[in-house]
């Protein structure tokens, strides 16, 4: 497996795509700490008691690798501390540092202006995305860079170039987003010193537990929600997420891309990983050229 004898840290990992990354690690062979605030002994404000970090790890030795659950709240420095000194005292070195921590579902609200949003809602999710990836990266990258050819990912939503030219959602939610790229571009400048990789990633439309709880399907017949909504035809599953994650850790040749905005679409066509339908979704091409657009949908040459 390429990923045999690797560490890898996945920061927010009990569902959703942090659970799909953790899971294509574990099938590339890697040990993969997961972390999150949901166990089986306790479940965060979500409310969400059937996703946990326990599951997830499990998930990571069904496919290959080991599974390593932590309880941690990335908004608490201290725990996040404790959480890199068991790395390194268990495994002595991490190489692969997954920034995936979010936790907004809740909080936002559609194409409400700042005023007219809930403030306390929005800059929780605010600390909910920016300090928990600042704080996770304070504590986690002196390890990642003891080694050269480290990588740190920050999982976001949307690429650089569609930001820029897109309201996402609100204030709040677009702040989140962006600040999650140009985290990634700002963490490439200091890594590149030290011969470690930052890069933004980016799901297309992806089909978490909680979208597709909102159509009423599983993953199994997730195609029974394109009569609700045509343009879901693009969606993609979280293990894609993962495999673009798994493609980028095991490419020797991963320092090009540092400082850059890429999509699991956008890497499926570079590394050749399919999702599990074995399709190649590329949501960041399809949403600008048909739904933006205004186009029926229709996923020909897009998937």
């Amino acid at each position: 497996m390429q990923l045999s004898g690797k560490v890898a840290l996945v920061a927010g990992a009990t569902r959703g795509g942090g659970r799909g990354i953790a899971a294509e690690l574990g099938a590339a062979g890697a040990t993969v700490y997961v972390t999150g605030r949901t166990t089986r002994g306790g479940v965060s404000e979500y409310g969400r008691p059937g996703e946990t970090i326990e599951e997830t790890a499990e998930l990571v030795d069904s496919a290959g690798g080991h599974g390593i659950p932590v309880q941690v709240d990335h908004l608490e420095p201290e725990q996040v501390r404790a959480l890199v000194d068991r790395i390194r005292a268990e495994q002595g070195h991490l190489d692969v540092l997954v920034n995936n921590v979010w936790g907004g579902e809740n909080l936002f609200e559609f194409e409400k202006p700042v005023w007219e949003h809930d403030l306390d809602n929005g800059l929780r999710l605010l600390r909910l995305a920016v300090d928990t990836h600042l704080i996770t990266a304070h504590h986690a990258l002196p390890l990642l860079i003891e080694r050269p050819g480290g990588l740190l990912i920050e999982v976001t939503d949307g690429t650089r170039e569609y930001n820029e030219r897109h309201y996402r959602n609100t204030p709040f939610y677009d702040l989140a987003k962006t600040a999650g790229d140009r985290m990634g571009w700002l963490h490439a400048r200091d890594l590149e010193r030290h011969g470690a990789t930052a890069v933004s990633l980016t799901p297309g439309w992806m089909r978490s537990e909680i979208m597709l709880e909102v159509f009423g399907v599983t993953e199994a017949n997730w195609r029974d929600a394109i009569a609700q909504e045509p343009h879901f035809a693009i969606s993609e599953s979280p293990r894609f997420l993962g495999r673009a994650v798994a493609a980028l850790a095991g490419d020797p040749d991963r320092a090009r891309w540092n400082g850059m905005s890429v999509s699991s679409g956008g890497l499926a066509k570079e590394y050749g990983f399919t999702d599990l339908d074995g399709s190649r979704p590329d949501a960041w091409r399809y949403i600008p050229e048909v739904q933006d657009s205004g186009k029926a949908a229709d996923t020909t040459g897009y998937r």
